[in-house]
């Protein structure tokens, strides 16, 4: 019989390791401790230990010669993650919950980003280089916290330190962009501000986030009325389906972005507006399942690839970039986030849960395959490496530690005032 019949497809070896990761990374605590944390650290270091080292394997999906894979899945990923994010929210008219989200966004990120970019110079990166890094780094990841974020649609849970996780993430991915869109302007024209300075800060800065927001509610209000009110004999609601409203997400993203304006600021926006509609209904509930299960598949089987990667990228991975990682999860993101919180009603111990989970993924992988899909930056593989690198320590570290710590901060008796 011909030999050819038994041959081993590569492609089949990673349907299968992947499958195996998921499955173990989803069972092995609940085996071993009883309870599961964040799985998004097991599936990373499951796929660097299945894939890793198979001949071939992390040169098949690696991102320093396939960048397009990496953005596509990715920006796929975080579009469910933040339309996802946006339903979650049940009150969205109580200002006082937004004032650490708000700080957050306007001084801990910028902050957090100036210090990454001045670590990356000093590191011997260019500056393009370096501000790309602090870009890509700058997001809190709507697709990896869901441990420290409110609960689904009607489940209320919505602590102040969960509600300003998941704003932040909700809200951060977006407002990054224009970071990214700084990196290509040094990369491209230099860094002689006067030249391109003014059309980054009106375009790239106002415009775009101003239209992202202003098409995700417009969107979300649209779409209500297909979901809820037409036609009124028969609405859609009551199907059950959630594939129309995935497909309004799609739609609107990509006209957003047809626009020229920041998608995943629409999208997020979205969920917030169509979850106002017809608050109480059942449909929500229904319709978060059914994009949650799409955004943990798809998830799931991104963070075993990246793990199958990081051989290959740890190659490039040097001390200094570690350590610029250690830096950013252990404290520029803590420093500067406890710093914007000052003044605001959570107490000590929450602020310092706020400031500390800002947890670093799926984002990270867009905002440098998108990038690098654009112009060819100095040392990338170093870039890669050290998202990689800061994506693992941070779902390790945040993944292991958020269930408890989040559950005491949010337990916390709130009629101590502010510390």
């Amino acid at each position: 019989m011909d030999e050819a019949l038994f041959g081993v497809a590569p492609y089949h070896i990673l349907l299968a390791g992947c499958g195996f990761v998921i499955i173990v990374a989803y069972w092995l605590p609940r085996f071993l401790i009883g309870h599961e944390p964040a799985p998004s650290g097991l599936l990373i270091v499951g796929g660097a230990l299945v894939f890793g080292f198979l001949p071939g394997m992390p040169e098949a999906f690696n991102p320093l010669e396939r960048p397009i894979l990496w953005e596509l899945l990715a920006e796929v990923t975080v579009i469910l993650a933040l339309f996802g994010t946006g339903l979650r929210i049940d009150r969205v008219f109580r200002m006082t919950l937004w004032s650490p989200t708000i700080r957050l966004l306007l001084v801990a990120m910028p902050l957090s980003v100036l210090a990454v970019a001045a670590l990356g110079l000093a590191a011997g990166m260019s500056l393009a280089a370096a501000v790309l890094l602090a870009a890509a780094l700058a997001p809190t990841d709507p697709v990896l916290a869901q441990d420290v974020q409110v609960g689904p649609p009607l489940e209320g849970g919505e602590h102040p330190v969960r509600f300003a996780l998941t704003t932040e993430a909700g809200l951060n991915d977006g407002l990054a962009f224009p970071f990214v869109y700084l990196s290509l302007f040094i990369g491209t024209y230099g860094s002689d501000i006067l030249q391109w300075g003014g059309t980054w800060a009106g375009f790239y800065l106002v415009y775009k986030i101003v239209l992202g927001g202003i098409a995700g509610i417009v969107a979300g209000k649209l779409l209500g009325q297909l979901i809820f009110a037409i036609p009124s004999r028969n609405i859609l609601a009551e199907s059950g389906s959630g594939v129309v409203a995935l497909a309004g997400v799609l739609f609107t993203y990509g006209l957003t972005e047809l626009l020229e304006g920041y998608g995943f600021i629409a999208a997020f926006i979205m969920g917030i507006v169509l979850r106002q509609r017809e608050a109480k209904h059942a449909f929500h509930t229904r319709l978060h399942g059914f994009s949650e299960a799409i955004e943990h598949a798809v998830t799931a089987i991104m963070l075993v690839l990246l793990g199958g990667t990081l051989p290959l990228l740890f190659d490039y991975l040097t001390l200094t970039d570690a350590l610029i990682g250690c830096a950013l999860v252990f404290l520029i993101r803590p420093a500067f986030g406890l710093l914007s919180l000052i003044g605001t009603p959570l107490h000590r111990r929450q602020r310092g849960v706020v400031a500390f989970y800002g947890v670093r993924g799926i984002g990270s992988i867009y905002y440098l395959a998108y990038a690098c899909g654009q112009f060819e930056f100095d040392h990338e593989e170093r870039l890669w490496a050290t998202a990689a690198f800061t994506i693992l320590l941070s779902t390790l570290i945040h993944g292991f530690t958020a269930g408890s710590m989040v559950w005491a901060a949010t337990h916390e008796d709130d009629a101590k005032g502010p510390a």
